[in-house]
């Protein structure tokens, strides 16, 4: 047993010394998480070896493992892109971030980690991070409406294909409410897209709309007087995003005679959140000379 002991010492002495020359972290910008929201996460490499590593080389040279809170490893469906070579210098750290969503099944409510695993070729060994904990919650159903996405340019003789918009509200962190959008083929089941909206006051109820271009049209308040107007596309992207004071009136969308729909009421504050992204003062026009 003393001998067992004593092997077993000088293999594991190689991955002691390395975990202490090279350490991988692993940060998540949240700690809780839609089934098929994105899942960025940042792995930060630091390098105390007192030599140049050569990383990014080989499609593993860095690995991503998530395991639930019950023991099963979840399924894995693709390696995440990594590739693109690198020096790192000794006492110098790097970042690479990554977007863990696509790559692993969590469609299932509950507690997961998440540990990153660097390959240090010229060492033939590897470091790993410290487990990262987050969670897979389910949210509550607002609202749903389907919409038609008319064919590609040059098609013809083809329905248009069915998607839904549906309105979701979580309690992010047990403290504060927020919306989500999922964009779904016309199964649910299928998940195109899952978007974070922004916080959403308690026992407000949003305002949608869907317009003649299939765009989302979306009114909801994001604090004691202010209303977030977002205008999302049939591919999930938020093209505007602006917020609305109640001054006077409450802010509401109202549609024109035309089709086109806008808020009307309240007042408009220009904030650095908006979409598009408002014009610095000094890249305004300069009123013409007198």
């Amino acid at each position: 047993m003393r001998n067992f002991n004593v092997i077993l010492g000088l293999l594991l002495a190689p991955l002691v010394q390395l975990s202490a020359q090279v350490t991988v972290e692993v940060k998540l910008e949240q700690e809780q998480f839609l089934p098929g929201e994105a899942l960025p996460v940042t792995v930060k490499i630091r390098n105390r070896s007192g030599q140049t590593l050569r990383m990014g080389r080989e499609a593993n040279w860095l690995m991503f493992s998530v395991e639930s809170r019950d023991g099963f490893v979840v399924t894995k469906s693709g390696e995440s892109p990594v590739l693109g070579e690198f020096t790192l210098e000794s006492s110098q750290v790097a970042t690479k971030k990554v977007d863990l969503a696509p790559y692993f099944a969590l469609t299932r409510p509950g507690r997961y980690s998440v540990i990153a695993t660097v390959r240090i070729r010229e060492w033939d060994g590897q470091a790993s991070s410290a487990p990262q904990s987050f969670d897979i919650i389910n949210g509550a159903k607002l609202w749903s409406q389907e919409f038609g996405v008319p064919p590609a340019a040059g098609t013809t003789n083809q329905p248009p294909e069915i998607r839904r918009y549906t309105l979701q509200q979580a309690n992010y962190l047990r403290e504060q409410l927020r919306l989500y959008l999922l964009l779904t083929g016309e199964s649910e089941s299928r998940i195109l897209k899952v978007v974070s909206i922004g916080p959403l006051v308690g026992l407000s109820q949003p305002e949608p709309r869907v317009d003649q271009r299939s765009r989302l049209h979306l009114l909801y308040q994001n604090g004691a007087r202010t209303f977030s107007y977002t205008v999302i596309n049939p591919d999930g992207e938020i093209i505007v995003r602006q917020t609305h004071e109640y001054i006077g009136s409450r802010p509401r969308l109202q549609t024109g005679k035309d089709g086109n729909i806008s808020v009307i009421g309240g007042a408009r504050r220009v904030t650095g959140n908006d979409l598009p992204v408002p014009p610095k003062k000094e890249d305004e026009p300069k009123p013409p000379k007198p």
